[in-house]
């Protein structure tokens, strides 16, 4: 007769909290308390052992398998929020620690061993007596990438992944537009470098402080050896991708796991925001699967890396795994439409047939006076500013891993004499903005190793500047080109979004040199990232009258 499975029962705490936070959420009721099979050893081809926290629900086995696969540990603050949902509602739930973390064998590389580790975990659980033979993954930002490497190879038992906020390719979200994301990569190599020397809540502190603890080791040079400076464990990863600055050298291919979205048929659903720092990757993961037919849905909300809401992310992603791997006894919930995006300005979620849907093209010109007009400027003009990367432009929220990420007041920053902006009269009617916008800019710089930051931000009625989407453009030379000085059209596609300008508003178009520390500054010397020590300044001018039109157009919905 089959037997309910062994395992302990959660602490008093950890019962309650998983309690509060499903009546929160708005779970479906629980089938009852989760018991846990607490550091389970699973061997790997190469002899380590990674250590793992097995949730198994109340109801009697083998259970549909949920795996999430994190470099984070397995603590209570963790369990309880990514694992005791689900095993509570009849998945049991494998939470392994990575290769060199929180008791796991071998020693941490930053992704290079997960496609491996994955296929070795799987082999382990089948043999697993409350395995059902049925596999979904699920989890963040890291445990996006460790599905994304299991899918290179996706074996026959895996029905369905979930992914939060998740990359497949680590080598573009470390080099996002070409330039070293410093913030970025800093606060989590450091948190990394310290996470096992410290609890879960003075290790959450140390993540919400580290942009100020931080800032000093940011703005000093040169930035080879930054990683020694903040202390801990050794990150030896650090230094080599500074030292690796083109996306197209082969040392970057064991980063990568791109293969796997262009090849997987496994039913995916993506979750991501609209200032999160994976978010053009999380909608290159959908176009790819939508456009090869794969079961695949899209959620979008307002959310900056560190703000996702479990809200909506946890009721979302159980109804997705109940679809592809039904519960006996539940009733899969269908999702109603297969785009979900939240539009901001408006403060609305709206569900769509497919992302970006059907727009009209608008476009406004740049105007002397720092204007965006509806027609070009007939007589030919310019704006010039200065940029200087020893005193660089800094940054100011957007797509940061960091307390002050996301849509932030950008009043103080566009008041620096680097700074230049140009300005709609107030709207007489909303425009909502769904897609990328795509800037021109008739551009001439006197120092073509130079960077140009643009950024869209929407100004209320009192006159605050919130910024809604941004890009930078490095105008460096690739190697073996000439040096560019003079007069060129520089045109991008900012990241997509969907946002709601309302009537009385006015959109504004912000342009820099940079965005320190979010971008490594470009030094202006053409040197390797890592190794300068000084700063050549840059003077742009852009082009906005007669044949040198700048403009900024948006997709309208």
């Amino acid at each position: 007769m089959p037997q309910v499975d062994a395992g302990q029962p959660l602490s008093r705490a950890a019962r309650l909290a998983a309690t509060a936070l499903a009546k929160r959420w708005r779970l479906p009721r629980a089938l009852g308390p989760a018991r846990v099979l607490r550091d389970v050893a699973v061997p790997m081809r190469d002899g380590a052992s990674l250590r793992a926290d097995v949730h198994l629900p109340p109801t009697v086995g083998p259970h549909p398998t949920v795996l999430l696969r994190s470099p984070y540990g397995r603590g209570p603050q963790f369990a309880v929020t990514m694992a005791v949902p689900y095993a509570e509602r009849g998945y049991a739930v494998v939470l392994q620690s990575v290769r060199g973390t929180f008791g796991s064998g071998g020693d941490f590389a930053p992704v290079v061993n997960e496609e491996h580790d994955g296929q070795d975990t799987v082999a382990w659980l089948r043999d697993q007596p409350w395995f059902d033979g049925r596999l979904a993954t699920l989890g963040p930002s890291y445990l996006g990438y460790t599905q994304w490497a299991l899918a290179l190879d996706p074996p026959p038992e895996l029905k369905a992944m979930v992914l939060h906020i998740g990359p497949h390719d680590l080598a573009q979200a470390g080099l996002v537009d070409g330039a070293f994301q410093l913030t970025n990569l800093a606060i989590w190599t450091e948190l990394v470098a310290h996470q096992e020397r410290f609890g879960a809540i003075r290790g959450t502190a140390r993540l919400m402080t580290a942009e100020r603890r931080l800032a000093p080791h940011l703005h000093r040079l040169p930035l080879q050896g930054l990683a020694e400076r903040f202390g801990g464990n050794p990150a030896p990863w650090f230094d080599e991708w500074l030292a690796h600055p083109d996306l197209d050298d082969p040392y970057w291919d064991r980063y990568r796991a791109t293969p796997a979205v262009h090849s997987s048929t496994v039913p995916t659903l993506l979750i991501g925001g609209w200032q999160d720092w994976f978010l053009e990757q999380t909608l290159h993961q959908y176009a790819v699967l939508r456009d090869r037919g794969v079961d695949v849905g899209l959620t979008v909300g307002p959310w900056a890396h560190l703000t996702i809401d479990a809200a909506v992310t946890t009721p979302e992603s159980l109804a997705w795994l109940n679809t592809h791997l039904p519960v006996e006894g539940t009733q899969p919930i269908r999702r109603p439409d297969r785009v979900r995006v939240h539009v901001t300005g408006a403060r609305a979620w709206r569900g769509m047939d497919d992302w970006p849907p059907p727009t009209t093209d608008r476009t406004w010109y740049l105007a002397g006076s720092g204007a965006l007009r509806d027609d070009p400027p007939a007589e030919p003009d310019a704006t010039s500013f200065r940029h200087d990367p020893v005193d660089p432009t800094p940054s100011v929220g957007g797509r940061v891993l960091a307390r002050s990420a996301g849509r932030r007041d950008n009043r103080r920053l566009e008041a620096r004499d680097d700074v230049r902006t140009f300005t709609t009269a107030p709207l007489t009617q909303p425009v909502e903005l769904l897609g990328g916008a795509t800037v021109r800019l008739c551009l001439t710089s006197d120092n073509p190793y130079a960077d140009v930051f643009v950024r869209l931000c929407d100004v209320d009625s009192r006159g605050r500047s919130v910024n809604v989407t941004d890009r930078l453009v490095r105008l460096d030379p690739a190697e073996g080109e000439e040096p560019v000085v003079g007069e060129r059209l520089v045109e991008t596609t900012l990241p997509d979004t969907a946002h709601r300008f309302l009537a009385g508003h006015r959109l504004r178009l912000q342009v820099s040199g940079g965005a320190h520390p979010r971008y490594a500054r470009n030094l202006g010397t053409g040197e390797p990232p890592g190794q300068g020590t000084h700063g050549v300044p840059v003077t742009h001018r852009i082009g906005h009258g007669g044949a040198s039109a700048s403009s900024v157009t948006l997709p309208l919905g």
